[in-house]
């Protein structure tokens, strides 16, 4: 790595982790903090609970961050750069401006990647351990009687088993309604599928009533059929494991997502919001590189005499990204646009707004 690339990356560190320490406390202060003093004053949680539920809060907010950051800290670094005039003389010396900023897409590049592992594998943990402190621990189990959209599985090493669904499950009466059964042989490949109106627990098991099963074990487009009264459903989990294995979209990691959203196709149920979030697992972490290639650029412009517009610029950036990506996702879980394309538009129009930026400072 070249001296100037090491001066550059240096000036956009230090804005980098004041903005992921400032948009962090933003996020806190408007929205954890109250339902920290919520959980003591309501349910007398005691401290070092509600501090332990507050420190597994944090990752679902800082990966929020790294964009927001990345565009601060991008904006002012070129906008530093600009205002002591070291920017014309290194443009002097020859050097471009896509080569002054490389350094720093290269930067963001690597943060939008490693964002993406640390939104798989460490956020969805985080957010488990923090709704069972809150629901086990804090709310002493206060579940729901009833609760929608019940997913189950059971895995045969790292393919599936079996996978089901039912449109709602009543804790008082321990009964799921309007079930979907999918059963897999080697390789995952889908062999039987089972649907029944009810499915009643006796005490050791669950007793589907009413249904049909569908054989397509032979393959080539050849299905049997076989109604019953009662079968006993290839799910062991008892009625406290239930309420306790539902999980909330930001609980899971991409593979199970994919796994919920197969369930609810199969029941024909709408999944968008499922693939919706599936795809953001991507896309938000993304936003990283398109923010620093929307913001260097923009740190070249004539306001450049204070930190606080630069600020004030990443605001607005940000404020016009997240409502593109809001109105986007309304359209595409309600049906208006594809799910892929929907997921897809607040970063397609970063890059583009970034490329014609760094076109046009280049010249």
């Amino acid at each position: 790595m070249r001296l100037l690339d090491k001066y550059i990356l240096k000036a956009f560190v230090g804005p980098f982790l004041f903005g992921v320490f400032a948009f962090t406390s933003i996020f806190i202060g408007t929205g954890t903090l109250f339902r920290i003093a919520q959980y003591i004053t309501e349910y007398g949680a005691p401290l070092v609970l509600v501090m332990k539920a507050f420190v597994l809060a944090l990752p679902s907010i800082v990966i929020l961050t790294f964009p927001m950051s990345v565009l601060l800290a991008s904006l002012m670094t070129f906008s530093r750069l600009s205002s002591t005039s070291e920017i014309v003389v290194m443009r002097a010396g020859g050097l471009s401006f896509l080569r002054l900023a490389m350094p720093v897409y290269i930067i963001a590049l690597i943060i939008s990647i490693g964002a993406v592992a640390f939104n798989e594998f460490v956020v969805p943990r985080t957010n488990n351990m923090y709704q069972t402190i809150v629901r086990e621990q804090i709310m002493k189990n206060a579940s729901p009687q009833t609760q929608n959209h019940i997913v189950l599985k059971t895995m045969n090493g790292n393919d599936l088993g079996t996978l089901m669904y039912a449109k709602s499950y009543n804790a008082e009466t321990k009964k799921l309604s309007m079930i979907t059964v999918q059963q897999f042989g080697e390789g995952g490949k889908l062999q039987q599928v089972e649907n029944a109106d009810t499915a009643v627990w006796n005490g050791q098991y669950w007793v589907m009533q009413n249904g049909i099963i569908y054989d397509i074990s032979a393959g080539d487009g050849v299905e049997r059929t076989m109604k019953f009264k009662e079968q006993s459903l290839p799910i062991k989990s008892a009625p406290k494991d239930i309420q306790q294995d539902q999980r909330k979209p930001e609980e899971l990691t991409i593979k199970e997502l994919r796994h919920q959203i197969k369930a609810y196709k199969a029941a024909y149920t709408n999944a968008n919001k499922l693939e919706m979030e599936m795809y953001q697992r991507f896309t938000i972490p993304l936003a990283s590189f398109v923010f620093a290639l929307v913001g260097a650029p923009l740190g070249l412009q004539k306001q450049r005499s204070s930190s606080s517009i630069g600020f004030g610029i990443s605001i607005l950036i940000i404020f016009i990204y997240y409502g593109v990506m809001t109105f986007a996702g309304a359209l595409g879980k309600g049906g208006a646009l594809p799910i892929v394309f929907a997921a897809l538009i607040p970063d397609t129009l970063g890059i583009i707004a970034g490329l014609y930026l760094n076109w046009r400072v280049s010249k």
